[in-house]
């Protein structure tokens, strides 16, 4: 997201960024990689990798270690916008399987 405001002659461009939340992966592709290990832990980072490189991974996603940080620094909760992220990786593995959870 991209805002931009501007006071007489001045001008200034915020960029607003959304915390990820959820890494997907499977199908050739992946929001992560190998290198990603303090986000993504080793199994995520190393699942991205697998699935970039054309290995056979089922899909699925990783939440990161922000939401873990997230939960502990916020009186044990998680944060509000991780919900939809969870539905729509769900809805991500959903389409990539060709079936519907549940």
């Amino acid at each position: 997201h991209t805002l931009q405001t501007s006071h007489g002659s001045a001008s200034l461009l915020v960029v607003l960024m959304a915390t990820q939340w959820v890494y997907n992966f499977g199908d050739g592709e992946a929001d992560g990689s190998a290198d990603m290990k303090n986000l993504l832990g080793g199994k995520g980072a190393n699942l991205a990798q697998m699935a970039l490189i054309g290995l056979p991974v089922p899909p699925g996603f990783t939440l990161t270690t922000e939401v873990c940080t997230h939960y502990y620094e916020n009186d044990q909760s998680y944060p509000a916008e991780l919900a939809g992220h969870v539905r729509g990786a769900l809805s991500l593995v959903e389409n990539r399987v060709g079936q519907k959870f549940g």
